[in-house]
């Protein structure tokens, strides 16, 4: 049953987290990780300058280490469960959370995102973002869909393995917002290079537990960052905040050949992502999880 749509709406405004400032410790923990990121970052980012520009296959890796050094930076533990599928091509499509998403997933293997034009012109954000060969959409202009489905396209029947965000923005944490199908259509298009099926798994992002304790709606904004929230602010209390755990869930891969319908894959993909983000917030370390009735293993 598809939840109703008031339920899997995000609020227009985001309320500030109802942690306390960060203590003498957490601002040197901060602290601490600022220098540690900056440190990684002057030394990864001419490399992978050169390496883009050159067509490396190190330009594919180095961002795999650069997220996996920032999540230990900020004090984020990444638990797995699933795993990503082996075959090519392949399109993951995700909730989305926050900036940390990014590093999050991008800790887990060589791939590539999509993002709104917007992402771009962001201070330091936007290189990493050109730098991980993201694909930009302008979303408020309806003809650039179908530009960015074709450039999509061409990198999966090339190999590349792109993470998309369907809901289009970030949502609180706990709601899974309604997915939009026009990017999802590029799977079709990427069939035009000869395969016979795209693969589009869903994956979902689940903050679960801060400093060892389970979270709860009050607390989700610490790691959820939309609606008006400062980037600046967030990214310092979350540096403070202490022990992040975050659940990365995979789903089971859906085979997109020349009858799927984009539209209908959308809602099955939306529901599986919500029902996945349900599961991990209801879990506790230890539990065994269950993803459409599978038992799967953990893993850090």
């Amino acid at each position: 049953m598809r939840t109703p749509a008031a339920a899997r709406s995000s609020p227009a405004k985001s309320p500030r987290h109802s942690l306390s400032p960060p203590t003498f410790v957490g601002r040197a923990r901060a602290i601490g990780a600022i220098l540690h990121l900056a440190a990684t970052t002057l030394v990864a980012l001419p490399i992978q300058i050169l390496a883009v520009k050159h067509g490396w296959r190190l330009g594919r890796t180095l961002p795999v280490w650069w997220h996996k050094t920032a999540l230990k930076a900020a004090g984020v533990k990444v638990t797995t469960l699933g795993s990503p599928a082996g075959h090519r091509p392949l399109l993951v499509t995700s909730n989305h959370i926050s900036w940390l998403d990014i590093s999050v997933i991008g800790s887990q293997m060589p791939l590539s995102f999509v993002a709104k034009s917007e992402v771009a012109t962001w201070p330091l954000f936007g290189l990493f973002a050109r730098l991980q060969r993201t694909v930009f959409v302008e979303r408020a202009r309806r003809h650039d869909a179908g530009r960015a489905a074709r450039e999509i396209a061409d990198r999966l029947a090339d190999g590349d393995a792109m993470v998309l965000f369907p809901e289009g923005t970030s949502s609180n944490g706990t709601h899974v917002l309604p997915f939009r199908s026009a990017l999802i259509g590029a799977a079709r298009n990427a069939l035009a290079g000869g395969h016979e099926q795209v693969l589009v798994q869903p994956l979902a992002v689940v903050f679960a537990r801060l400093g060892g304790l389970p979270t709860g709606r009050a607390d989700r904004p610490l790691v959820a960052w939309y609606g008006d929230m400062e980037l600046p602010r967030h990214l310092w209390d979350l540096f403070a905040a202490g022990p992040i755990d975050i659940y990365l869930i995979w789903g089971n891969p859906i085979p997109f050949d020349e009858t799927t319908d984009r539209k209908a894959l959308a809602r099955t993909l939306e529901d599986q992502i919500r029902d996945l983000v349900a599961t991990g917030l209801a879990s506790r370390p230890g539990l065994h999880f269950q993803i459409h009735g599978e038992n799967v293993a953990e893993r850090s």
